[in-house]
């Protein structure tokens, strides 16, 4: 059973207005990102610190529990309201969120019997394109905000960890657009002729 949460929370320093809200194709970001996972979530929530703008997604809203504490706040918040086991993450600048990749992170995470399973790329590691066990992952959390850790992966060394390798992520991922984030107007624009590009390509 699946809760996937995404995080709303970010202060768009670099965009200089909330993404989430941006209008992509005529939808609000988060509208794509929603509607990518909506089919395989038992159910979807939003993190935020800014409740009131999202009420028209009519799914339940969390604000952060703890302020001023980015992304790690943010999950801290999923965790702690999440219906279900399994908590999958997703930002709100990721309008390709891979589902593929999501279910394939969860099975894993089952198979294996750890704690989160996370993508691996050349670039890093994905925690924003993760999923997270609700009992485990909660209390390291917990542990890195008492700790005054502020870097989303600061906790990973208290669970246990799978890592979704590139040549894996590839087989879901071919066009490697699952972790685009977009934080700048010329990122929106790419994202805006890819969007039309794929609807062109499906009318064909």
């Amino acid at each position: 059973m699946l809760t996937i949460a995404i995080q709303a929370g970010g202060e768009s320093r670099r965009m200089g207005r909330d993404k989430a809200l941006i209008p992509l194709l005529g939808k609000p970001m988060i509208v794509h990102v929603y509607e990518r996972i909506r089919s395989i979530a038992d159910e979807v929530l939003i993190t935020t610190n800014r409740v009131s703008d999202y009420e028209f997604l009519d799914v339940p809203l969390y604000d952060d529990l703890i302020k001023g504490r980015g992304a790690l706040g943010g999950l801290y918040t999923a965790l702690n309201f999440a219906k279900y086991p399994l908590v999958a993450i997703v930002a709100c600048d990721m309008p390709f969120a891979n589902t593929g990749l999501f279910i394939a992170a969860c099975e894993r995470l089952i198979d294996q019997q750890v704690d989160a399973v996370i993508p691996h790329t050349k670039s890093g590691l994905e925690p924003l394109h993760a999923v997270y066990r609700r009992e485990t992952c909660l209390p390291a959390v917990e542990w890195a905000l008492r700790s005054e850790q502020w870097k989303l992966i600061s906790w990973l060394p208290k669970i246990e960890v799978s890592f979704i390798e590139p040549q894996e992520i590839s087989i879901y991922d071919p066009e490697q657009i699952a972790f685009w984030n977009v934080n700048t107007d010329d990122d929106l624009q790419q994202a805006q002729e890819y969007l039309l590009m794929s609807k062109n390509d499906e009318s064909k």
